[in-house]
């Protein structure tokens, strides 16, 4: 092997042992990835006073928008927060 072919090859493994960082894009497929494990997604659309009035309890409690609505569900069921509480059977 030349001397060219090896300081191609030797480059390659460089940069791999040093550990290549991942992108924004890969770091957030890898997030998600773990995520779905113990989550559901939940997509919706709500009328606009009422985006309005979850933005609003969520900032004066201090929660996310996923932990007001998963609070507002624990209460409406009559449950406190057990992650291995599940509804349906």
């Amino acid at each position: 092997m030349s001397r060219a072919d090896n300081a191609g090859s030797s480059t390659s493994k460089r940069l791999y042992r040093k550990g290549i960082s991942l992108s924004g894009a890969e770091k957030q497929r890898e997030f998600t990835a773990r995520k779905r494990e113990t989550h559901k997604s939940l997509n919706v659309f709500i009328h606009n006073a009422h985006k309005e009035g979850l933005d609003q309890l969520c900032a004066e409690r201090g929660m996310t928008q996923a932990e007001m609505v998963e609070s507002l569900i624990e209460q409406e069921l009559g449950k406190e927060a057990d992650p291995g509480f599940k509804v349906i059977e």
